[in-house]
């Protein structure tokens, strides 16, 4: 059962990429990670991690809804929510940036982390996301919350990754 979940993620996750077969070799025999376009399949809200990772735990309050695919980037402290795509749509917040289409992100295969990269929730091959109105929420109550925690002066400011 877990290899046929790891078989649908990776072929819904290559589907975004320019060449899927190409991305699929990759993984499993170069560097580890693959650009795909965000925007037709997906849209990336990348926000800092602190704020992502304390909204994601908000996200498994419920026990019985697994969130939608969620990928860090150690290195950059930034956590991307996958979400439906909305070329419309627009997210404020500090730190936060909407990645649509015209856009690429770095994305490692989804059964292993590969450099700076590794999904806290891996996509599970059936097209599930991050609903905007459930994570906008979470996100709300997270930075509410590290605003009393913390000025937000104090978060550090990232200069690279998405």
């Amino acid at each position: 059962m877990q290899s046929v979940m790891w078989k649908q993620a990776v072929e819904w996750l290559a589907a975004a990429a320019t060449d899927p077969q190409e991305c699929k070799r990759e993984w499993d025999y170069g560097a580890g990670t693959v650009l795909v376009e965000s925007g037709r399949y997906w849209d990336v809200l990348s926000v800092p991690d602190r704020l992502g990772l304390l909204a994601l735990d908000l996200l498994w309050r419920d026990p019985l809804k697994v969130p939608g695919p969620t990928l860090v980037d150690c290195a950059a402290r930034r956590v991307g929510f996958f979400l439906p795509p909305d070329p419309v749509s627009e997210w404020v917040g500090f730190g936060v940036r909407h990645v649509g289409r015209g856009s690429w992100v770095a994305v490692p295969p989804p059964y292993r982390p590969a450099g700076r990269l590794e999904w806290l929730v891996p996509p599970d091959g059936t097209g599930t996301l991050h609903a905007p109105g459930t994570l906008e929420a979470a996100l709300r109550e997270a930075s509410g919350t590290l605003a009393v925690l913390a000025p937000v002066s104090a978060e550090p400011v990232a200069t690279d990754g998405w």
